[in-house]
């Protein structure tokens, strides 16, 4: 058995509330958002995970003060913590800031969901899942995983879609797998990996039939 890695989405974020592409834009956490990322460190300390060794983030706020209050909750507010664009969410380009609706009513509903769920075809001007998955995945690799892998305990607070994208290659999910999973807010999902990086086990602290 290698070490623990714990995968966290941000709480809920204003623009989440909204019903607005986010993407690289930085909105703060919602109320509901802070209470969120708070139980999502009970439930790790509950679980026992209060001795993390570093955790890593994206270079976004929501992000970042999610962990923030997880570690309030574990008792580890002085954790080693790096930041990193590669974990930042998908840029929507511009689909940014427009509510998802409004969206849907210039482009078409159809349009629309094929930006928002195919796995290779951009909005115009952002990312699409394959793209996030471009940039987070080298930097798994090379950052989080060697970690991991030599013991370490490891907790990761980024995005629905940054997530997503290690999420495919940890669970080892197809392209069309994938597009179906949506992780809901706050909630720590904790695998143990093997020593060749392959998943010995995988447990959800929460509920994630609440993902939207």
């Amino acid at each position: 058995m290698s070490g623990t890695l714990v995968l966290v989405r941000h709480g809920q974020s204003e623009w989440n509330l909204k019903n607005l592409f986010t993407g690289w834009r930085d909105p703060a956490l919602t109320e509901k958002g802070i209470e969120e990322a708070r139980a999502g460190g009970v439930a790790l300390k509950e679980y026992g995970l209060t001795d993390f060794d570093i955790a890593f983030t994206s270079d976004l706020s929501r992000a970042q003060h999610t962990l923030k209050l997880i570690l309030e909750q574990t008792g580890q507010t002085d954790l080693e913590t790096i930041r990193d664009q590669a974990l930042n969410e998908r840029d929507y380009g511009d689909l940014s800031g427009l509510n998802k609706d409004d969206a849907r009513e210039k482009w078409g509903e159809e349009q629309v969901h094929i930006w928002r769920r195919s796995y290779d075809t951009p909005p115009p001007g952002g990312e699409s899942l394959k793209d996030t998955g471009a940039r987070v995945w080298p930097y798994y690799m090379m950052e989080i995983l060697p970690r991991v892998l030599s013991g370490q305990k490891v907790l990761v607070a980024a995005h629905g879609n940054s997530l997503r994208a290690l999420v495919m290659i940890l669970d080892r999910m197809t392209r069309d797998e994938i597009l179906e999973l949506n992780l809901a807010t706050g909630v720590p999902m904790v695998y143990k990996l093997k020593a060749d990086s392959t998943v010995a086990s995988k447990e959800v602290l929460g509920d994630m039939s609440k993902a939207h």
